[in-house]
């Protein structure tokens, strides 16, 4: 039987970095460290993992929680209701709450009014709290040898990161539930984790 990691690490000594120096790939399972928790948790090529989500039984909630492995939060994630549409913005803070929700956001998802054949697309404004450069992404979902794949992409249509489902080096297809995602040279991977994070609230997976 094949492992999700097949050396899995419990902790790092060496503290971690959250930019890309080369492209880089990790291992997403979607499930939570606790045994009654929803979530899911986030390996390095090491085995080290990296990032978690815990929901605590509650999916689909309106505050989630981007952490560590010691669950130190990266990113709070909250849900703002609108008139006609929600949307999700992410706060680079792991401080109170409420001083979260008072500060602005490191990045906004919504959904993108144009639907692709193989799910939603959603738009990403990142730079809101004027602490890192503006940008714009897409997060979309194609089909790529005949397997559903979820892409980010830049404004200029540049691929910065992509997830599929994992397969061994084997060529052993693991279940829905665990996924490899790649990220390019130069991205901030607590980042790009808080973006699919979003993508997966709004599909319900998460």
């Amino acid at each position: 039987m094949a492992k999700i990691h097949p050396q899995a690490l419990l902790s790092s000594s060496t503290p971690p970095s959250y930019f890309t120096s080369k492209q880089e790939t990790f291992t997403i399972w979607m499930k939570s460290l606790l045994l009654s928790g929803t979530g899911c948790t986030v390996y390095d090529s090491n085995g080290a993992v990296v990032y978690r989500v815990d929901n605590y039984n509650c999916k689909c909630g309106n505050e989630v929680f981007l952490m560590d492995l010691e669950g130190n939060v990266l990113f709070t994630i909250l849900r703002k209701k609108l008139k006609m549409f929600s949307c999700w913005e992410g706060y680079r803070s792991g401080g109170d709450a409420e001083k979260v929700k008072q500060s602005k956001p490191g990045f906004q998802v919504r959904k993108n009014l144009s639907l692709v054949k193989a799910g939603l697309a959603c738009r990403v404004s990142v730079g809101l709290d004027k602490n890192q450069p503006s940008a714009e992404y897409t997060i979309e979902t194609c089909i790529r040898n005949g397997k559903p794949t979820c892409r980010i992409v830049d404004k200029s249509g540049l691929h910065i990161a992509e997830v599929t489902r994992k397969q061994s080096t084997g060529g052993i297809i693991f279940g829905e539930d665990v996924l490899t995602m790649v990220v390019e040279p130069s991205m901030d991977h607590s980042l790009i984790m808080g973006m699919l994070i979003v993508y997966n609230l709004i599909n319900y997976k998460l």
